[in-house]
């Protein structure tokens, strides 16, 4: 399995620190873009993600340390995915993942489009059967089929409880849906806060411990960077008002460490980068490097 070099690897560490068999972490890119409805651009996050973490520092003064030295993340080649769309292009999001988890490594998935998140979901849930899905995004993603597809970004969390037990999974920062995924919500038990309740303090002001207290003991993140504020993430397709911050984001993530749980993979998602607008990139490439910190040191 090729690996991407300095100039194209993630925090463009040198091949001590970045080659597959050494490393800890592996990060897959998936440019896959098909269904993107409003704003496009989602293909080039993964490309811009990578780009803009040349520029994050290594050093996190949370953790007093340097992960990617401690650890080692080993950048693989993007997906080629050769014209294949839907089940086809999930295949071999999802074949990649799934020898990337059998060798060990602690995998985190690039996108692309939201669609891309149902492969690793799947293969983790191979490998931790008792894990939980902790769901970040502006939409619930619960349409049946969206625009004559059912393999729609805006459908993706519908394909997944389809193999995965609905009452596992826990959505935050939602604040726009139809009815019937209002209703599907209802009828399967997921767990979903919604923008509006935290924001009205319907989950108290440690609305971050709550979530984590619906979660099993691993956990599978899934993040489209639209669960936040277009004030801080205006770069993706379908930006919604009354979104979230960094901070009161990451102290979800800490809470999972004070409850002791443990984060086993995540995707990142939805980046649609806009020119000379740096901000949205760095942003997301910071996230990714502080999910692996919270996932190492616990």
């Amino acid at each position: 399995m090729k690996t991407q070099g300095i100039n194209k690897n993630f925090l463009a560490i040198e091949e001590k620190y970045s080659n597959l068999q050494d490393s800890q972490i592996a990060i897959v890119s998936a440019p896959y873009e098909h269904s993107t409805s409003y704003g496009k651009g989602a293909s080039l996050g993964p490309k811009a993600i990578l780009k803009a973490s040349a520029f994050v520092e290594f050093f996190d003064d949370e953790f007093d340390s340097e992960l990617c030295f401690d650890k080692g993340i080993a950048t693989i080649k993007p997906i080629n995915f050769k014209q294949k769309v839907d089940k086809n292009a999930l295949d071999l999001i999802g074949e990649k993942v799934d020898e990337l988890i059998r060798m060990g490594k602690f995998v985190v998935t690039l996108g692309g489009e939201h669609t891309i998140s149902i492969a690793p979901i799947q293969a983790h849930y191979k490998f931790y059967p008792a894990m939980s899905i902790l769901h970040f995004d502006a939409h619930s993603d619960l349409r049946q089929s969206y625009e004559d597809t059912i393999y729609s970004h805006a459908c993706f969390m519908a394909r997944v409880i389809e193999f995965f037990p609905p009452e596992k999974v826990v959505q935050a920062g939602i604040r726009a849906q139809c009815i019937e995924e209002a209703q599907l919500i209802k009828d399967k038990g997921i767990k979903t806060f919604y923008s509006s309740a935290i924001r009205r303090n319907l989950h108290n002001e440690n609305w971050q411990k709550e979530i984590v207290d619906n979660l099993g003991n691993e956990i599978y993140i899934t993040f489209d960077v639209d669960y936040f504020d277009p004030a801080i993430m205006p770069s993706t397709g379908t930006p919604e008002p009354d979104g979230f911050f960094y901070n009161e984001t990451l102290e979800v993530f800490r809470e999972i460490n004070r409850q002791r749980k443990k984060i086993i993979g995540f995707d990142v998602v939805e980046l649609a980068p806009v020119k000379s607008l740096h901000h949205p990139n760095l942003t997301t490439a910071r996230l990714v490097y502080k999910l692996l910190n919270y996932a190492f040191n616990r």
